[in-house]
């Protein structure tokens, strides 16, 4: 290997000839001296103008001779060959992940540093990635620069946009190699697989509980501090979980969405339907541990094992009676009533 003989006395970088040192100084100076008469973007090195002024001309000398793909800078295109090799020669000293690329590599560590160099100069949030940064700053400017063709809505970022259009088309790209089931957007497979696996990455520190979604950690923890940040607007009632606002809204509207295709019953959860379904199929999905009974709702199996444990939460305030079920406390209550 060439020996580097020329050391740069302000970052210790060094190089095999002094010329390539001379350019590498211009980075600590500051000086542009390079400008690009179309944008009037400026640049320390001319081989830097020339790479810029390909965005312009659509300019792409650099091809792939595995898959034809071509580029416009020569590093892209040694980026783009690891995708074929599979080479990953940065690797984090801390957790041993690899990267193609030391620019993706140096962005990892971060996650390990904390470190978040780019902040937003309104209201000074910061962030790990200058993309993610500039992202960020849309939420100021309401920009949306990217609209659909199709229906005209419009969207901040390019990745909003394109997963919009699926909804339009219909496809779903991603399958699961387990069951074959397919979604449209990548993360929803990853979320679908770990129904396969059993993974749950996020766990609450208070409680030891863990959860497939981080979405769902932090709707946890509200348990914990009592946060109802969600609020009926025509009532005012606040819940803790926005599904519950949702539900609660049906109270007022007396919408019941939810429609059983065999009989054509319908409900305002969901869930309910789930459970009117058995009726008609049978499927008892809830089993008793101690005598393997089965039951089509959650809520017989708990007051089943009422008969095993002897369990009678519900007291009568007057004689003290106590009782397994409610419904028994309730007419237990009319003999006191008259």
């Amino acid at each position: 290997m060439e020996e580097r003989l020329y050391s740069c006395k302000v970052c210790a970088n060094s190089f095999t000839q002094k010329s390539h040192l001379l350019h590498h100084m211009i980075i600590h100076t500051g000086v542009k001296p390079y400008s690009c008469e179309v944008c009037g973007s400026s640049f320390a090195m001319k081989t830097n103008l020339y790479s810029h002024m390909r965005t312009h001309t659509g300019d792409k000398p650099h091809y792939c001779e595995v898959c034809g793909s071509s580029f416009a800078q020569k590093s892209t295109l040694l980026n783009h060959l690891s995708t074929h090799t599979g080479d990953r020669p940065h690797c984090c000293d801390v957790c041993d992940s690899s990267f193609t690329q030391k620019s993706h590599l140096l962005q990892h560590i971060r996650t390990h540093t904390g470190d978040k160099p780019h902040s937003c100069e309104v209201c000074g949030a910061s962030f790990t990635q200058k993309a993610n940064m500039l992202r960020h700053m849309l939420t100021h400017t309401g920009d949306k620069p990217h609209s659909c063709e199709v229906c005209g809505s419009s969207f901040a970022q390019k990745q909003q946009l394109l997963r919009h259009k699926l909804t339009h088309t219909g496809d779903k790209p991603h399958s699961c190699e387990v069951c074959g089931s397919s979604y449209r957007h990548k993360s929803t497979l990853l979320h679908h697989m770990q129904t396969h696996t059993g993974d749950k990455p996020h766990s609450c520190e208070l409680c030891d509980s863990s959860f497939t979604r981080k979405s769902i950690l932090v709707e946890h923890m509200r348990k914990h501090t009592g946060e109802k940040s969600h609020s009926c607007k025509v009532c005012g009632f606040s819940f803790t979980y926005k599904s519950n606002l949702l539900q609660h809204m049906s109270t007022h509207t007396g919408q019941k969405p939810h429609s059983c295709e065999v009989c054509g019953s319908s409900f305002k959860r969901k869930s309910t339907l789930i459970e009117h379904i058995r009726t008609h199929t049978g499927d008892k999905p809830y089993s008793c541990k101690v005598c393997s009974s089965f039951f089509t709702y959650k809520s017989n199996l708990v007051h089943h094992m009422q008969t095993h444990t002897g369990d009678k939460p519900h007291s009568c305030e007057v004689c003290g009676s106590s009782f397994a079920r409610k419904s028994h406390l309730l007419r237990h209550m009319e003999t006191h009533t008259g």
